[in-house]
């Protein structure tokens, strides 16, 4: 009996059941007849209007900021202008295109123009024929067209109506940027950047007048001290095919990267990781909604060694002597093209200044550099070129006291030892007159290697680099760092050229002795140098690279730095070797730089009479052929414990002396010290010799 009623109990749940999923079903018949037969054409209407987009949204890139904090490069936040394909006739889009330039142009904005033709008259603003053609071949048009058919021919294929030729080339120049970028209802392009509140609020208010337009939000490089470090920070610029072929996982083809400087090299920490936005649009292009659905990531902040205080004194020394000597300053005149200066930290290989004169605007690059702006940084004086790392020139007489080093430390000479200067050192069948017989008649007389420094005497230096010979200079000068990159983290440093024996022919040990010849190094190469000898000959791993920081405000490990580095610009990680120098002999050496700051007769002495801080230096005057001279100062202070090494060169300064004067005032700006006081006294005139 209970069995029964268990069975009749169990029918019931089943009918009951089967009852429910009946309904159930006839409710979603119902439901699909009513979305499919009653509201079906009203609601693929609206599912039509309806387009779901997803876009980029880009990430902050990371500060770069000087050792005190203070920010060079950072991120602001400015207003794009993107264009979407929207189902309107090219009338429409046309007419559309020519309001949105008016609008822009009325409010003082800028859209993207990189179209080659100019009007009134028409005709190309590229250079030279053979541009004309590639670009008329790429465009499918005949290469022998002239400029007035060219331009016929792009109106008839934008199907442009204007008569107005100004409002023709405005609906052209954006027409032919949808052309050469492409773009789909998927997929925007961006017509203009950085656009002003006024032209957001039109645009934002006449929505419908605008289909396919979307404004958004991007982060763009901001250079907060204009051409502070220019060649140090680098500039922005979009991302070559070679390197997108190789990072396709990471970048768009349209992405704009580091292209030199420090925004080059650490590229890969100061990118952050892009995020994703979608954004709702009807059919007809209109804007209904927009939401975040992955946040973007700020890249990393880097810290350079620069002090951006000293940076801007030694940018204004560099330019202020250079520009004297040009003009006559130094009572010579002299048409100097250009120059550099390094501070370097002597016990760290740190560098607290790099300048690089002339020197650029980072910011002119951004958002596309004009082409006016690009043929000034490209042709005469160059001023991309960093002129401190890029170049090497021959270093004259600042070369001098590594001979003196490989003299005493091999043995051939000592400290005490006096070389008697005649006039004119002879060598087989070579003359090499001191510069002091060229301008006076007479030789130095008796010299020994502190004495020879402080003079700067050829005559001295030739017997010692015929004494030791071509390859123990080499050795010495190789020991310092010359003829090898010093690993700077920045982009083409040059390595510069070493003698060896090769050039090892009677007469040429004459010249490499006294920095002429077939030496050629750069202004880095001789910083670093420079600080060795301040330092006792304490090998330096010279670096521009302070730190990086990641987004929680932890440092980034040194050696994940150092490899970045090191891969980006093709180094090989190699040991110190410090020198080893004798102290004696170090001294003797010490002592010859510092009289020829604080000594009546030493080659700088004007430009440091009265100064406040012991200086050692040396001047150099370098003869580079078609009689042009450049002109080197190197030194380091304090003299009883030395911080910093400085090293200037001007292009055909003539005289090594007219280089001291920056250097001076660089020196003063590090330690603090008041110079008003002192300022007729550094002000001197010097008299005007050859010094080497």
């Amino acid at each position: 009996m209970e069995r029964k009623n268990d069975t009749a109990s169990t029918r019931l749940r089943f009918n009951i059941l089967g009852t429910i999923i009946y309904l159930i079903g006839i409710v979603l018949l119902l439901q699909l007849f009513n979305l499919q037969i009653v509201h079906g054409e009203e609601y693929r209407g609206e599912s039509n209007t309806r387009l779901t987009k997803e876009t980029v949204l880009e990430a902050a890139r990371g500060k770069i900021v000087d050792r005190t904090g203070i920010e060079l490069a950072s991120t602001q936040i400015v207003n794009s202008l993107e264009l979407y394909k929207t189902k309107i006739s090219n009338e429409e889009l046309n007419t559309m295109l020519l309001e949105v330039a008016t609008v822009l142009e009325q409010n003082g904005d800028s859209y993207t123009d990189n179209l080659p033709l100019s009007i009134n008259p028409i005709g190309f603003t590229m250079e030279t024929e053979e541009e004309q053609k590639k670009w008329k071949k790429e465009m499918e048009i005949d290469e022998n067209a002239t400029a007035e058919q060219v331009f016929g021919k792009l109106k008839e294929k934008y199907e442009i109506t204007n008569e107005n030729i100004e409002e023709v080339r405005k609906i052209m120049t954006l027409r032919y940027e949808i052309n050469i970028q492409g773009y789909s209802s998927t997929s925007a392009i961006e017509i203009a950047e950085n656009i002003s509140e006024t032209s957001l609020a039109i645009f934002n208010e006449q929505n419908a007048k605008f289909p396919g337009l979307s404004i958004t939000q991007k982060p763009q490089r901001t250079y907060l001290k204009g051409n502070l470090a220019s060649h140090v920070l680098g500039y922005m610029g979009r991302i070559e095919t070679e390197e997108y072929e190789k990072n396709k996982d990471v970048y768009d083809m349209n992405d704009v990267v580091g292209t030199s400087g420090v925004e080059y090299v650490l590229e890969k920490f100061l990118r952050g990781t892009d995020g994703t936005k979608q954004i709702d649009m009807s059919v007809d292009g209109t804007v209904t909604d927009e939401y975040i659905t992955k946040e973007a990531v700020a890249g990393n902040n880097v810290v350079i060694t620069i002090d951006a205080k000293l940076q801007q004194v030694v940018q204004d020394a560099l330019k202020t002597n250079i520009e004297k000597i040009r003009n006559g300053g130094f009572s010579q005149q002299s048409d100097t093209a250009g120059g550099a200066c390094i501070v370097m930290n002597v016990k760290t290989g740190e560098v607290l200044a790099l300048a690089s004169y002339p020197d650029f605007e980072p910011q002119a690059f951004i958002g596309g550099i004009s082409s006016e702006k690009w043929n000034e940084y490209t042709t005469n004086l160059m001023p991309l070129k960093n002129r401190a790392i890029q170049e090497a020139n021959a270093p004259g007489s600042i070369f001098k006291m590594i001979t003196a080093i490989a003299a005493l430390e091999s043995g051939v000479t000592n400290t005490t030892e006096q070389v008697y200067d005649s006039g004119v050192y002879r060598y087989y069948n070579q003359k090499l007159p001191c510069w002091y017989y060229t301008d006076y008649g007479v030789g130095h007389r008796w010299q020994n290697v502190s004495a020879a420094i402080k003079n700067s005497c050829n005559y001295y230096f030739c017997e010692m680099g015929q004494r030791l010979g071509i390859d123990k200079l080499v050795e010495y000068a190789s020991g310092f760092g010359l003829g090898k990159k010093t690993g700077i983290e920045l982009l083409g440093e040059t390595a510069g050229t070493l003698a060896t024996s090769l050039n090892n022919e009677p007469g040429n040990i004459l010249n490499l002795s006294i920095g002429q010849g077939a030496n050629s190094f750069s202004v880095i190469q001789m910083a670093k140098y420079i600080s060795m000898v301040a330092n006792g000959g304490k090998d330096l791993d010279v670096t521009i690279i302070k730190s990086v920081i990641d987004e929680n405000g932890n440092e980034i490990p040194k050696e994940q730095v150092e490899e970045v580095v090191n891969e980006r610009l093709g180094l090989e990680k190699t040991e110190l070797k410090d020198m080893n120098i004798k102290q004696e002999n170090l001294q003797a050496v010490l002592e010859g730089m510092k009289s020829v700051t604080t000594e009546s007769g030493g080659t700088a002495n004007s430009f440091f009479r009265g100064f406040d801080i012991e200086v050692g230096g040396k001047t150099g005057s370098a003869e580079v052929g078609n009689g042009k001279v450049n002109a080197w100062f190197a030194g380091f202070a304090p003299y009883e414990d030395p911080e910093i090494a400085v090293v200037v060169m001007v292009e055909n300064g003539k005289h090594g002396s007219y280089t001291a004067e920056p250097v001076r005032d660089i020196i003063a700006e590090y330690f603090g010290m008041n110079l008003q006081e002192a300022q007729e006294s550094m002000e001197a005139i010097p008299t005007v010799q050859v010094q080497r």
